[in-house]
């Protein structure tokens, strides 16, 4: 297990125990692109996450291993600041960079992290891995940092020195998560409302197209550029603001490319409350047509799907036993979530694999997991 191969390589390399954080992925039920722009999503977090590891450095310097990439780097916590064409070194800086301008003083440290969230998969690994590193570095030098406060030196991290413009839904559900619960997160005030999940005889479903298309991260920062110029068009803060009369008082003044986008963050705004509605009434085909909606608009409006998630869709929709799915994530690959009877989980499973590895000659993965608390010690490492 990644948790045990975690601890043991940070005993082996620096002869003591560590202090041990464990940060969850998050799954989103429905709200994709929607907390950027003030909106609501619906997340939970997830049993898989990253494993970090923690201790005192006795170098003056700091030591950071990857062990999923065989990868470490050592560095000074004088004049933090990106590396260029780095991968997961950006996160660790970016955390440390925003703590320091907190006022926060750290001394060096060393750090062995793991985890058990496919790269790539829309789970939210870097939220998790940003999280892990705020929430260990608070515990081990007594920062004495809120939980809020943690979750916007995650985000400010990734603005700053990875270069992705995110929400703050991941870095949300990831911190505050709760056992069996969804969040139905307001994006503008930071307050959320849980939902326990129990959805009788369905559950939840994740099915990975295990690709990663590359126009990813700059086609993100495109949309929310887009969102951005409607809302100043509309003269409103945010499109959480907007509907859909408004917009079409402005259609002359943007393209059908940039109408459709913001017509999409409208709507999905909308469907996620109905999302909300349709749990407290237990109305699980209700929350499945809005699952299949959204993923509609994703698809169509704001076009950050791609063959792979929409021919997991397409099966989806043909399957009885399937109230609901769609594409979840920043979009161009990662997992479709599906409300699936439980009864066809293996039956499904199974078709749904073949199918996929005879239309891609690639092998899809499909995970079976379990809702989890937030980012948190573990004290029985």
């Amino acid at each position: 297990m990644v948790r045990q191969k975690v601890v043991s390589t940070y005993q082996e390399k620096y002869g003591q125990k560590p202090m041990l954080v464990f940060s969850p992925g998050r799954l989103n039920i429905i709200g994709e692109h929607t907390d950027y722009n003030d909106g609501f999503v619906f997340p939970a977090a997830i049993d898989k996450g990253i494993y970090a590891a923690f201790g005192f450095s006795k170098e003056g310097q700091c030591t950071a291993e990857a062990i999923d990439m065989n990868e470490s780097f050592t560095f000074s916590l004088e004049s933090i600041k990106p590396l260029e064409k780095a991968g997961w070194h950006n996160y660790i800086l970016g955390v440390i960079h925003g703590i320091q301008e907190k006022g926060k003083m750290i001394a060096p440290f060393n750090l062995v992290f793991g985890g058990d969230i496919p790269e790539g998969a829309g789970l939210s690994s870097s939220a998790a891995l940003e999280n892990a590193i705020v929430f260990g570095l608070n515990e081990l030098f007594g920062l004495k940092l809120s939980k809020e406060e943690m979750i916007f030196i995650s985000q400010n991290a990734e603005h700053e020195f990875v270069g992705v413009k995110c929400g703050i839904m991941d870095q949300y559900a990831s911190m505050f998560g709760q056992k069996n619960t969804a969040l139905l997160l307001d994006c503008r005030d930071i307050s959320s409302r849980p939902f326990h999940i129990d959805f009788d005889a369905y559950q939840i479903l994740l099915i990975n197209t295990n690709v990663k298309h590359s126009l990813s991260d700059s086609a993100y920062n495109k949309r929310r550029e887009v969102c951005e110029k409607v809302s100043k068009l509309l003269k409103v803060n945010a499109l959480r603001d907007a509907d859909s009369i408004k917009l079409e008082a402005i259609s002359n003044q943007i393209n059908s490319e940039e109408f459709q986008m913001a017509l999409y963050v409208i709507q999905e705004n909308e469907r996620v409350q109905k999302a909300g509605q349709a749990m407290a009434a237990n109305d699980i085909h209700g929350l499945g047509k809005l699952i299949y909606a959204s993923h509609h608009g994703l698809q169509n409006q704001y076009k950050v799907s791609c063959e792979e998630l929409n021919f997991l869709v397409d099966l989806a929709k043909a399957c009885p036993n399937i109230a609901g799915s769609r594409m979840m994530g920043g979009g161009f690959g990662g997992c479709t979530i599906n409300i699936i009877k439980k009864e066809a989980v293996a039956s499904y499973s199974k078709s749904v694999s073949e199918a996929y590895l005879q239309q891609f000659g690639k092998s899809c993965s499909i995970y079976d997991i379990a809702l989890s608390d937030g980012t948190h010690l573990l004290t029985d490492n």
